[in-house]
């Protein structure tokens, strides 16, 4: 056996061989999962795509019967109700994530944590039925309200059904929540404690630091947790589709029904007939594919950004 020097280590066995080799093919199975559903779409909507070409990004025509079709109405509808979702869930979510990091008692942490937390095991489908039979009664007279008081802003516009693009926004904040004030809590967590003693030296208040040097060294992360949510409210069905009212027309009232494009495939998918329409609702769908899965790069290039600031500031 040969000598080893100080801090050298030793050569890898038979069994970390192998242990490599298996934790390299899950790796690469993953990689070569996404290239597949990739070229699943891609080859299924290549007719669409040959037929209507770029213009399908902008069309505003969905008639399945005169084989017209337009994916504008419903990437419109997918931005809108996660830009709403994003709106209210954001400042929820940091605020709640600041609460547990910086201010909650010990007795306190624990289990609001735990609650929070819990949100993200429910099942879509309960969200929907509860934003069905509750939230939806509850945004009617809020929305005969502001119709009445308010109806010169065109966001106002529209009749008080409840579903819609509103209700629709406010079910995927709900859902989104969760992610943002557990990474949030996370990233503040990781925050050095030099950094806070640092601005304690200076005077600074506890607010002064949390809103100064601790979100400043943490936004990458916050802004990553953001982006994890967001791809989750776009992709997003059942809650959504049980709510939005699915319309395909564009509008820019929060309180008329939309259209998703994930709502979209759930409700005409099984009912699609002939080669075109089942090759436009695939393109929708590789629509979806590709901009989640570049949302979700974008989150995780932001998430990897700040562990590797954490760790070179520990080591300093």
């Amino acid at each position: 056996m040969r000598a080893l020097h100080p801090g050298q280590p030793w050569p890898p066995t038979r069994t970390d061989r192998l242990f490599r080799m298996l934790i390299w093919s899950f790796a690469a199975g993953l990689l070569v999962l996404c290239a597949l559903i990739l070229w699943v779409l891609v080859s299924h909507s290549w007719p669409a795509l040959q037929r209507f070409g770029p213009s399908f990004l902008w069309q505003t025509t969905w008639d399945p019967v005169a084989e017209q079709f337009g994916a504008l109405p419903f990437i419109y509808g997918t931005l809108l109700t996660a830009a709403i979702a994003l709106a209210v869930s954001v400042p929820l979510s940091l605020g709640a994530a600041i609460f547990l990091a910086e201010l909650a008692p010990t007795w306190l942490r624990t289990p609001f944590s735990f609650v929070i937390e819990l949100l993200a095991a429910i099942p879509s489908i309960i969200y929907g039925l509860w934003g069905l039979f509750v939230l939806v009664p509850l945004l009617k007279p809020v929305q005969a309200f502001l119709i009445e008081h308010c109806s010169w802003i065109p966001l106002f516009r529209g009749s008080p059904y409840g579903t819609g693009n509103l209700a629709a926004g406010l079910i995927l904040a709900i859902m989104i929540t969760p992610i943002i004030t557990a990474i949030s809590r996370d990233v503040i967590l990781a925050v050095p404690r030099a950094i806070r003693e640092a601005a304690y030296a200076l005077g600074a208040t506890r607010w002064e630091t949390i809103r100064g040097p601790v979100l400043h060294y943490g936004r990458a992360g916050i802004l990553g947790a953001v982006l994890l949510a967001l791809g989750r409210a776009l992709g997003e069905t059942m809650a959504v589709t049980m709510v939005i009212g699915n319309s395909t027309k564009i509008s820019a009232s929060l309180f008329d029904p939309g259209y998703t494009m994930a709502s979209l495939l759930a409700n005409e998918f099984t009912e699609a007939v002939g080669e075109t329409y089942v090759s436009v609702l695939l393109e929708i769908g590789l629509i979806l594919f590709v901009l989640t899965i570049v949302v979700n790069a974008l989150a995780r290039l932001l998430l990897w950004k700040v562990t590797r600031d954490a760790g070179e500031a520990m080591k300093e």
